[in-house]
């Protein structure tokens, strides 16, 4: 009977085996690339889940940043009067609207995967990265649809003789949507991880992030910030994104590649960070949540 059972176990040949420990840096990327279609069948979920049983469906993707928009070209551009570098001032406001949006939705929909995620956890087994990384992509469909608008945008001035104009620098878009993804996933992961066990940080994201904006470029360009506070809100590694994102479509902004090559690095070590905290806590988070 030994002998049967040893020769059936030689014979099995198993494509995964799940071990309930490992080590802090086993971030089982190969089990992720191997449920790639459970995180294809979750973007999608996200995705249609957000404009299901709602009158205007998709169109509310546009309504957003639309009426964010003109909120903000009346409260800081005619009133406050804030410097927008001689950009038409829609133009101006939806291009730090539009980048903000994306990494803001990244970052509040992943500090919670923990929380909301907690009864599938429980149940049935798959990299739980999966889960953070559909958040990614399923906001990059909404960031899509926003980007259209903000190309519309600035045909539309564009066809009224606006003083802007598209640089070569608009090539570093892609890079830019990578590092606002990773900045995005990074800090969720960190805060999901950390609210797993301190539940008062759940209170704090949405301030939090309402603050975080203020103290980026995206009302105001760092050329208008006052002097003694310039330095440190150039220190944002946001700032230098969304300045880069302006100066290659507007032709307007602080760009420097030593600012963007900071923030670049300050991201990656924000997402590896992340991605290592998250591996250690989803190990025996079901006990806590």
């Amino acid at each position: 009977m030994i002998e049967r059972i040893k020769n059936i176990d030689l014979d099995e040949q198993w494509d995964m085996i799940i071990k309930p420990q490992g080590h802090l840096f086993d971030l089982k990327l190969k089990d992720v690339w191997y449920y790639r279609d459970l995180l294809f069948l979750l973007v999608r979920r996200d995705f249609v889940s957000f404009y299901k049983q709602t009158i205007l469906g998709p169109l509310w993707f546009f309504i957003q940043p639309f009426f964010t928009t003109i909120t903000y070209t009346f409260i800081f551009g005619n009133l406050a009067h804030i410097s927008t570098q001689d950009i038409p001032a829609p133009l101006f406001y939806m291009a730090g609207i539009t980048a903000w949006n994306y990494f803001s939705d990244c970052l509040i929909k992943t500090s919670t995967v923990f929380k909301d995620n907690s009864d599938v956890f429980g149940k049935v087994y798959f990299p739980r990265l999966i889960m953070p990384l559909s958040v990614v992509l399923s906001n990059l469909i909404k960031f899509a649809v926003q980007m259209l608008m903000f190309f519309l945008m600035m045909s539309f001035y564009a066809y009224k003789g606006g003083t802007f104009h598209v640089t070569i620098y608009a090539l570093l878009f892609p890079l830019l949507v990578i590092q606002m993804a990773l900045l995005g996933l990074g800090s969720g992961m960190i805060i999901s991880s950390l609210t797993t066990k301190y539940r008062d940080l759940a209170f704090l994201i949405t301030f939090g992030v309402q603050l975080l904006m203020y103290s980026t470029t995206v009302v105001y360009p760092l050329s208008a910030a006052p002097e003694k506070y310039r330095w440190l809100i150039a220190l944002n590694p946001l700032t230098p994104i969304i300045e880069a994102f302006r100066y290659g479509f507007l032709g307007r902004g602080s760009f420097t590649w030593i600012s963007l090559g900071m923030s670049g690095l300050v991201t990656l070590c924000v997402a590896g960070f992340g991605i290592i905290i998250f591996n250690k806590v989803e190990r025996n988070f079901i006990d806590t949540v």
